[in-house]
């Protein structure tokens, strides 16, 4: 049997949703081991001048705990 943990996190990038999402998950990875799946809660941009500045995130990351 395993015991799951989720967390969750918001990460930006001003090229995608895609990206925001790779860069939550590159840097969660760095603390957080076992990772086990991601589930994107939302989706959002930043408006500067009229244009998109960045796409943000919101995840929840599962984990499993040791």
């Amino acid at each position: 049997m395993a015991v799951l943990k989720v967390i969750e996190l918001m990460a930006d990038s001003e090229k995608s949703w895609e990206d925001a999402t790779q860069k939550a998950i590159r840097k969660a990875s760095e603390t957080v081991k076992e990772i086990r799946s991601a589930y994107v809660k939302s989706q959002s941009v930043t408006v500067e001048d009229g244009k998109v500045k960045a796409y943000r995130v919101n995840l929840k990351v599962t984990f499993e705990v040791k």
